[in-house]
């Protein structure tokens, strides 16, 4: 006799970035021509010198840093993050409506466990993270599909026509995972304005804010004074800080949410990481500079990406931003199978568009995710090189 196991947790998808690496099992690459390994948006090279130096002092000389600290995260963190992003965004955000988590997956987790359990319905835009609707999957909550429009942008009219009474979130990600698009101010201000006429909650998820190309704030909602009643916003500082192995994210929320989110933290991890939340707020006070050159880089290899797509006419970039291209493919083969076909034929490894598109949506099959992050500008002209020369 077998042990039970969660149908919800049975009938959730593998984890998508594991089953590609599996990829590679098969595989074999050359000194001419190594792995291209555009699959995950996880920066690889270790965080800066200072603050690499600032973790080992904490962890030499801070006896705080190997205890148990408050659910809800560092007082110093949650109040640096309220006066930066309050004045980042020209709005009021105390640090009682911060709380930092274990990554900013666990703060999507902790907040939808606040908000939707089974039977409920969240709105996702496709193509969508697929972490997001994973967790979605294992609470039994259903994930609504809703069609981006061109550039990859959702379109709040539309989504107005999937609300129903179960309907209880609407999450954007911006600049966007997988499609890299980053929505007009005016797309997010629709989408407030539709949550709160219907009482029910806005995500969103600001994961790859420090790369988005455009100059001033990316939106207004915090300066909405109403905004705690409908806006619920998550930051993962794994990228600016290339504190990936750190786990360190943040939710922006109003108070009385919080006190329920920390409930699941509670019973999830206790705490973050000290660690994490000491180097979190060490950089956010001393490597704004340092993160601005990364920035600039991002934005240099995106150019590079925008314009490597000359050389491949037969293919159509459909959205290009922070992190990643998200492209529609030539051939007949289906992406998910074209992926595999990619690592031996290319030694490329991308994500197919049917991790990010749920099986009723067959534009996935046309699709690949390309994250660029971790390839320089030479990367980025070979992989367009490798690609250009397939015939499949």
């Amino acid at each position: 006799m077998t042990m039970p196991l969660n149908p919800a947790m049975a009938a959730t998808e593998a984890p998508p970035v594991m089953e590609a690496r599996r990829w590679l099992a098969a595989a074999t690459f050359s000194a001419d021509r190594p792995l291209l390994n555009v699959s995950q948006a996880a920066p690889v090279d270790l965080p800066p010198l200072a603050l690499r130096q600032a973790i080992a002092e904490a962890a030499l000389n801070d006896p705080g840093a190997h205890l148990y600290g408050p659910v809800l995260g560092l007082p110093a963190l949650r109040a640096e993050i309220a006066a930066q992003w309050s004045a980042a965004y020209g709005g009021q955000i105390a640090p009682g409506q911060v709380a930092i988590t274990q990554g900013c997956n666990q703060a999507f987790t902790a907040v939808m466990s606040t908000l939707a359990g089974a039977g409920d319905q969240v709105i996702l835009p496709t193509p969508w993270y697929f972490n997001h609707k994973m967790w979605l999957d294992m609470a039994g909550v259903q994930a609504v599909p809703l069609p981006a429009g061109p550039g990859l942008i959702p379109d709040a009219g539309r989504a107005a026509t999937l609300i129903t009474p179960a309907t209880r979130a609407i999450v954007l990600v911006s600049p966007n995972n997988p499609g890299g698009a980053e929505y007009p101010a005016d797309t997010l201000r629709a989408f407030l304005d539709l949550a709160r006429a219907h009482g029910i909650a806005l995500i969103v998820d600001e994961t790859y804010r420090d790369f988005d190309s455009r100059s001033g704030r990316p939106h207004d909602l915090f300066a909405d004074p109403d905004w705690p009643d409908t806006l619920i916003h998550l930051y993962s500082f794994s990228k600016a800080y290339r504190l990936t192995g750190h786990r360190v994210g943040a939710i922006v929320a109003a108070a009385d949410r919080l006190a329920q989110v920390e409930k699941f933290l509670d019973t999830v991890a206790i705490c973050p990481s000290q660690l994490g939340q000491i180097a979190a707020l060490w950089g956010m006070r001393n490597l704004s500079q340092w993160v601005a050159g990364e920035r600039a880089e991002i934005l240099a290899r995106r150019a590079a990406m925008t314009g490597g797509f000359a050389a491949l006419p037969d293919w159509r970039l459909l959205g290009c931003g922070a992190y990643f291209a998200y492209v529609e493919h030539p051939f007949a083969l289906p992406s998910d199978v074209l992926a595999k076909r990619l690592v031996h034929e290319a030694a490329i490894l991308m994500l197919p568009g049917t991790m990010f598109q749920p099986a009723t949506h067959p534009e996935g099959t046309r699709q690949l995710r390309i994250a660029f992050a971790n390839i320089d500008a030479d990367g980025i002209t070979e992989m367009f090189r490798r690609l250009s020369a397939l015939r499949l």
